[in-house]
């Protein structure tokens, strides 16, 4: 009953930022978009407070990175290579594009952010402990702000519906599809329960989402992972749309799960071309919506 409750938090948060978009006095609208670009940093070091907490009680935590790092990687790649099948079946050709040194280091130190937020998280936890001073974070409350801020910024993006058509909707079912097929293939040797393996593969990239969710349904080990899974396919997502990107558009963006309509855009824009754009709003915005669901849902089983 209590994981329904939290999940209910989730979605009437995410929804009540959507409908309430333009009804909101413009002040506070501003603030929530000026807020929004950081506020994941926010969380990031509040969820490195909260895990380091508890990192005494977790078995082997180097376990966790190398766990982490290969679900997301067979995952990214899974979606990849699904949505490219897709695409080869359609019959639609490769394209021809370029790439720039200068976004894709630009986009290395912007996810090289991330990180410096959850060492900023575990240094501060370090101070206070070494202090004797005990701070009680609740990152779900903060997960609730950000799940209002998700929502608001939804209803102000631009999607067009012309755009909704199932050539442009196979990107996020090749994700969908590929992020199964990727665990389903990390079954064969992790440790981890096959229900467990599904959970941790619906969240696209969502790092600031699918720790805390995971935490709160789960357990701390499999928040860690979750958290670092996230991340290291935002980094794939990166890596990928640079190595290849500019040949196979579609299937890049489709790696690049949730982050397609906001991190990994810019890189969309330059390396794919303005072609693919609305590939890339309408996937982020499916997995966007679809990776909260699906976490919880799988987690409260």
């Amino acid at each position: 009953m209590q994981s329904l409750w939290l999940i209910f938090q989730l979605l009437c948060c995410l929804c009540l930022g959507f409908v309430l978009a333009k009804r909101l006095p413009r002040i506070i609208e501003k603030i929530a978009f000026q807020l929004l670009p950081y506020f994941s940093y926010i969380l990031l070091i509040a969820i490195a407070m909260e895990f380091s907490q508890t990192l005494g009680s977790l078995q082997q935590p180097s376990h966790i990175l190398s766990t982490a790092l290969q679900i997301a990687f067979a995952t990214s790649i899974g979606a990849f290579l699904c949505c490219y099948l897709l695409y080869k079946g359609l019959g639609l050709q490769a394209t021809q594009g370029k790439v720039s040194l200068q976004l894709l280091i630009q986009s290395c130190i912007n996810i090289s952010y991330a990180f410096f937020a959850l060492l900023a998280g575990y240094v501060l936890h370090l101070l206070f402990s070494a202090m004797d001073f005990q701070v009680q974070i609740n990152t779900w409350y903060l997960l609730l702000l950000f799940m209002w801020m998700i929502g608001l910024d939804l209803a102000y993006s631009p999607l067009d519906r012309s755009w909704l058509n199932w050539k442009i909707l196979m990107v996020p079912v090749g994700c969908i599809f590929g992020s199964v097929a990727g665990v389903l293939l990390c079954a064969l040797w992790l440790p981890i329960a096959l229900q467990d393996l599904l959970m941790l593969s619906q969240g696209y990239g969502f790092y600031s989402m699918s720790g805390i969710v995971v935490s709160e349904l789960r357990n701390a080990e499999l928040g860690s992972i979750a958290l670092m899974n996230d991340l290291f396919r935002e980094i794939f997502a990166i890596l990928l749309m640079y190595i290849l990107g500019w040949r196979y558009p579609r299937a890049a963006i489709s790696a690049a799960g949730a982050t397609a309509m906001d991190v990994t855009l810019p890189m969309v824009k330059q390396a794919c071309g303005n072609d693919f754009i609305p590939h890339a709003m309408v996937s982020g915005f499916v997995l966007s919506i679809l990776a909260p669901i699906a976490v919880s849902v799988l987690a409260a089983i």
